[in-house]
């Protein structure tokens, strides 16, 4: 039919109609349009806990596609007709639904906070909503005080709290600590803050801190939740005394490894380098040349840029090596100064 079949005893989990939803296999599932849709109401926004009440709801199929509204209605109508009710009357248009979702990295004041997996939040659900996008078979779902809002009203909200983030960033800095996430006025007050001491290193698929190289990630969001092996107090101002601030890549960690030894060719280098006259550095040249162009970097920029670094290398063409390995470690800084800024949550 059209109505709901309401109970109260919310630990009968019994299934009607001779449907065990539970014991579906993925591989016979049936659709989600479908289904039997059970419905879980909790309201518990009261202090007086004799006020509280847990109502389960078996959704008939027209209700699945119709806004979850009509969810609302049908739990005020059913509270206040109870004990609860004839001692705590509520008001729908006073009302809305809400359901938790877990918590994730949420700026608060310019600072990163991640909570743990345990940790959830409620989210309000728009009055407008279709039920079966919005609310999941079986699921618990919150009464909360505060009047609903439709889509377009949460969507205007969130374009708001986007520009009042856009408009913080452009009155604040971002700290030149490494690892730090905070924002801040230029001129003060300077918060403090936990940062890494030294440059990240992206290996392979592994990403971490090569101060803490025991603490691994291969999830750029679990990459950035590190925690900072310092403290301190926040800058924007760059110390070019300090260790050079760039990524490290698994040259580096081999050179350091090595305690900087110089890198031993393989037999694969020695005869790319003897079939190119001694110097492999010129068919490399030529093929970084053709692929900046694919990207739309022009060719005579190019051919300057190597002009320029072989009058600074004085180098002629058996002297092309000492170019590539310039123009290599050009390239290198340039792209690991821009990995670093990706680190600094503007």
């Amino acid at each position: 039919g059209n109505h709901p079949i309401l109970t109260t005893n919310t630990t009968s989990f019994t299934p009607i109609y001779g449907i065990k939803i539970s014991h579906l296999s993925d591989n016979h599932s049936i659709p989600k349009n479908t289904i039997i849709m059970k419905i879980f109401f909790r309201y518990e926004d009261n202090s007086d806990e004799s006020c509280h009440k847990q109502l389960k709801i078996t959704l008939p199929k027209s209700w699945k596609n119709g806004p979850t509204s009509k969810l609302l209605a049908q739990f005020v109508e059913s509270y206040n007709a109870s004990d609860q009710g004839a001692k705590n009357p509520l008001d729908g248009s006073h009302l809305h639904l809400a359901t938790r979702r877990a918590a994730s990295a949420t700026e608060s004041n310019g600072t990163l906070s991640t909570p743990n997996d345990a940790e959830t939040k409620l989210v309000p659900l728009a009055s407008d909503a279709i039920t079966i996008t919005v609310i999941e078979d079986r699921e618990e779902v919150y009464v909360v005080h505060g009047p609903s809002r439709t889509l377009g009203e949460i969507e205007d909200e969130r374009k708001e709290e986007l520009e009042r983030a856009r408009a913080i960033q452009a009155k604040t800095v971002a700290c030149v600590h490494l690892g730090c996430k905070n924002r801040f006025s230029k001129d003060g007050p300077f918060p403090s803050c936990s940062y890494h001491s030294g440059p990240p290193v992206f290996h392979e698929t592994a990403k971490f801190w090569s101060c803490c190289s025991q603490k691994k990630a291969y999830d750029w969001d679990d990459f950035q939740a590190i925690k900072g092996c310092q403290t301190g107090t926040c800058t924007n101002i760059e110390d070019d005394a300090a260790k050079p601030k760039k990524a490290w890549g698994g040259c580096e960690l081999r050179e350091a490894a090595a305690g900087g030894a110089d890198k031993l060719k393989s037999i694969e280098d020695f005869n790319v380098a003897h079939a190119a006259g001694g110097s492999d550095a010129a068919p490399v040249l030529d093929r970084l040349r053709k692929v900046l162009e694919d990207i739309g970097v022009e060719g005579e920029l190019f051919d300057q840029v190597v002009g320029g670094i072989k009058k600074e290398c004085d180098a002629e063409e058996d002297g092309l090596n000492a170019v590539a390995e310039d123009l290599g470690k050009k390239f290198k800084d340039a792209l690991k100064a821009i990995a670093v800024e990706q680190l600094r949550i503007k």
